[in-house]
């Protein structure tokens, strides 16, 4: 038990926390202030569709509403894995994750790498200005350009018949739909990810460059040693998040690049809960299969946080 002095020092302690609590709010009220609208944009977009996902426990029927709806448990979830084809909807989905993980996620890295060893900054700014566009092109564009370009009519498609002698047909086969999806994401996403990783290199001390340089080390070794060192929390920690949007992969991509003969491969969890949900109007079946999406990557993203703190990282918390 505390004694009566014991419990007045935690009162006064108390007391003084909301004290200075207070002073804090009103020395930084401006800032406190500009922290609403964001607030409120993640309570109304982010928190309050949160209400949504009772549906997927549901019969859900839009007029007779959240409330009104059927009970039915688990139902919608069971009936997704006595679904035929789930594993190939699934599998789909996690060979074009690993596969963005693998060549995608390095892409801004080693951009970011190759741009901070450019000397003249006029031409660093200009190239970085002409990597940033891509990102600003509608995917509808991108989809357009690549079937102008690699279509049995494209330059692509004939100079690879001319040298070959063999056709190929990039966007009608299951082999090349997966590489097509990933090509289309470097070009599109690989200049706008270099800012992250460029603004972490602006914190490199430059004097560590210096007394390597004196040492007599090359533009190779500074790299292994110094610049990849002085990123790699920020690595881990955009690999961490990442993680939590593996299972992710555009349903309108893939959408726009489908077609009857790469269906196979095209078919991943986000084209299943836009057809089922949007095109079929089973909204509480779209609704647990996008729930399921949702706490394996929850699951992804604690768990990898965690091998972060045991490889003696800070990791994202």
């Amino acid at each position: 038990m505390t004694t009566k002095a014991e419990q007045k020092a935690m009162h006064g302690t108390g007391k003084e926390y909301w004290r200075r609590l207070g002073a804090d709010l009103i020395r930084d009220r401006w800032l406190y202030l500009l922290l609403i609208p964001g607030l409120i944009y993640f309570i109304i977009f982010k928190y309050l569709p949160m209400w949504g996902i009772v549906i997927s426990f549901e019969n859900y029927v839009p007029f007779s509403g959240v409330l009104g709806s059927e009970w039915v448990g688990l139902k919608w979830f069971q009936y997704f894995f006595r679904f035929p084809s789930w594993t190939r909807y699934l599998s789909n989905t996690l060979i074009l994750s690993l596969m963005n993980i693998v060549f995608y996620f390095p892409a801004p890295i080693i951009l970011a790498l190759l741009l901070n060893e450019m000397r003249s900054l006029r031409y660093k700014k200009l190239l970085q200005t002409f990597l940033y566009v891509p990102h600003f092109i509608s995917i509808v564009i991108v989809v357009s350009i690549t079937m102008v370009l690699f279509g049995t009519s494209g330059i692509v498609y004939k100079a690879v018949e001319m040298l070959t002698g063999k056709p190929i047909n990039f966007l009608g086969s299951p082999d090349t739909f997966r590489w097509m999806i990933i090509g289309q994401t470097i070009w599109k996403e690989t200049g706008w990810g270099t800012i992250i990783f460029l603004a972490a290199l602006t914190n490199v001390d430059t004097q560590l460059y210096e007394a390597a340089m004196v040492d007599g080390a090359g533009r190779l070794r500074r790299l292994w040693h110094i610049t990849l060192p002085a990123i790699r929390s920020t690595i881990v920690l955009m690999l961490i998040l990442r993680m939590g949007s593996v299972l992710d992969t555009g349903y309108d991509h893939l959408i726009l690049m489908a077609n009857s003969l790469n269906r196979s491969a095209s078919q991943t969890l986000d084209v299943f809960v836009y057809q089922q949900g949007l095109q079929q109007g089973q909204f509480s079946y779209a609704s647990a299969v996008g729930l399921m999406k949702s706490v394996v990557s929850v699951i992804l993203v604690v768990g990898s946080n965690k091998i972060a703190h045991l490889m003696g990282e800070q990791g994202l918390y």
